[in-house]
């Protein structure tokens, strides 16, 4: 028995010692260049596009940017799209409807009335917002039930929220109207451009796409007051914000602007293809769908960093923490990049 012990305890200590000698050489070889022949270096490989993008992907074992392989099917034209921590809500503008899409698989939860031609779709934290008509209309997001249909005299675009209230955007007035979250009431109504029609929150202020005056207008939240408007592309439509500007996509002459958030300042022009529509942020880059096509840009510099052309017409994008969804308006359905 004395002597299997003693052999069991010396294999012990060989296999550590082994353990260590290879650990010891792995990270030697970390900490200088493989050698290859004289003269030659075999340089650490570079992390594909998926884990440059997205680091969160690697601990998927997502190491490369998948294709849209897969169409998750939704109501009929989806348009807008939100995240609320857990699943993807699509507003579906053909079938006056919105969808609650499980993010993890594509799962349909639930498929809910949303009053007419509903395009926009924003989460309070509690709540889906969505607009279209001369409306909006909310949703408990966990169950979906209709929580009240407010109107805003015209026709409602894409809402922002502020932590507090819900912004929305109506086009034919040049307003935006300001609703309070908790019950829907009317808090105020303030001029901007004409074809007013997409809002983002900066954190202290909301900005408004113009689609009819190629300007976007910056107020302040607490009060609506407007601290200026600037000149951005042809037709603006899709507004992000990204820690520190707003970019806007500008369909009608295929670009994108970035703005500096606290002064308005035009920091760059980027081209796309033509008909650039939504824009989301990643964390680092900003994804903007169009016309067949979904274009990546570095938010450093605005250099195109992935470009996919698609068989199909791209509208909404958002972000669920993973990965990117972006709807397919012919395909009656999404894709998850």
């Amino acid at each position: 028995m004395k002597t299997r012990i003693v052999i069991g305890v010396s294999l012990i200590v060989v296999v550590l010692a082994m353990a260590n000698l290879f650990a010891g050489q792995a990270q030697k070889a970390a900490s200088q260049p493989a050698q290859s022949g004289p003269g030659s270096q075999i340089l650490p490989p570079i992390l594909d596009a998926g884990a440059r993008l997205n680091p969160l992907k690697i601990a998927l074992l997502k190491w490369y940017l998948a294709g849209a392989a897969t169409l998750f099917p939704v109501g009929n034209q989806p348009i807008g799209l939100a995240f609320d921590g857990a699943n993807i809500w699509s507003a579906n503008y053909g079938a006056n409807t919105v969808t609650k899409v499980r993010a993890s698989d594509g799962q349909v939860l639930g498929t809910f009335q949303a009053g007419v031609r509903p395009f926009g779709v924003t989460f309070d934290g509690a709540n889906i917002w969505v607009s279209g008509g001369g409306a909006v209309t909310k949703l408990r997001a966990s169950d979906g039930t209709n929580l009240g249909s407010f109107g805003v005299g015209s026709y409602a675009g894409w809402t922002a929220f502020d932590g507090t209230y819900i912004w929305v955007p109506t086009g034919p007035n040049s307003m935006v109207t300001k609703l309070r979250a908790s019950d829907g009431a009317t808090a105020g109504t303030f001029p901007v451009g004409y074809g007013a029609i997409a809002a983002a929150f900066d954190g202290s202020n909301v900005w408004v796409t113009n689609n009819g005056t190629n300007t976007v207008t910056k107020l302040r939240a607490s009060d609506g007051a407007v601290l200026g408007t600037f000149t951005v592309g042809r037709a603006p439509l899709g507004i992000a914000f990204d820690g520190a500007d707003m970019w806007v996509a500008n369909p009608a002459d295929g670009t994108v602007t970035e703005l500096r958030a606290s002064d308005g300042a035009l920091l760059g022009t980027f081209s796309t293809p033509p008909g650039p529509y939504g824009i989301a942020f990643d964390g680092k880059y900003m994804w903007v769908s169009g016309n067949n096509f979904v274009y990546v840009l570095r938010t450093s510099d605005g250099a195109v960093v992935v470009s996919d052309d698609l068989s199909m017409e791209t509208s909404g994008v958002a972000f669920d923490g993973a990965y990117v969804w972006v709807a397919d308006y012919n395909a009656n359905g999404l894709v998850k990049f």
